[in-house]
C-alpha cells in the first residue's frame, strides 16, 4: 500500500486525529466545545470494518475471494454515505485518507489487516486525546 504500511499507520492516524482537533479548535474559537467525529460515529465505521475482518482472517490465501472484494467495495460506499450524512464524518474519512486506503486494499488480505489496524489505530488516538466528542 502506498498511504499506509507497517511501519507508519499509527503515527498516520495519530497526524489525522491531532489535525482534526487542531482544525476544530480554530474554526470554534469563541464556543464552548470544539466539534470533531464522536466516538460512536468512528466506532460505528469500525464496526462496518470489524464484520468484515472476521471473514477476511478465516481466507487462507492472501488473494481475497470476489466475495469479500464485493464487501469491501460496498463498505467503501458506506464511508460515502456516512460521509453525505454527516460532514464531521466527512472530515475525519477525509482527513485520515481513508477512501484511498480502501482502493489501495486491491483484494490483499495483508492490506485489509493493516487497513483494520489503522482503523483501531484512530480510535485509540481519538480516545487518548481526550477521548470527548470535542
Amino acid at each position: 500500500m502506498k498511504t499506509i504500511n507497517e511501519t507508519n499507520y499509527v503515527d498516520k492516524a495519530e497526524k489525522a486525529i491531532l489535525s482534526l482537533r487542531d482544525k476544530a479548535e480554530q474554526q470554534q474559537r469563541g464556543r464552548r466545545e470544539p466539534k470533531i467525529v464522536t466516538t460512536s460515529k468512528i466506532r460505528n465505521l469500525l464496526a462496518m470494518t470489524a464484520d468484515i475482518y472476521n471473514q477476511v482472517m478465516i481466507c487462507q490465501n492472501d488473494k481475497l475471494s470476489d466475495d469479500l472484494k464485493g464487501r469491501i467495495e460496498y463498505l467503501r460506499v458506506r464511508f460515502m454515505y456516512e460521509c453525505g450524512r454527516e460532514p464531521l464524518v466527512k472530515n475525519f474519512v477525509k482527513e485520515a485518507d481513508i477512501l484511498p486506503i480502501l482502493k489501495e486494499i486491491n483484494g490483499s488480505k495483508k492490506n485489509y489487516i493493516l487497513f483494520s489496524r489503522y482503523m483501531e489505530a484512530l480510535i485509540a488516538f481519538h480516545k487518548y486525546y481526550d477521548g470527548k466528542d470535542w
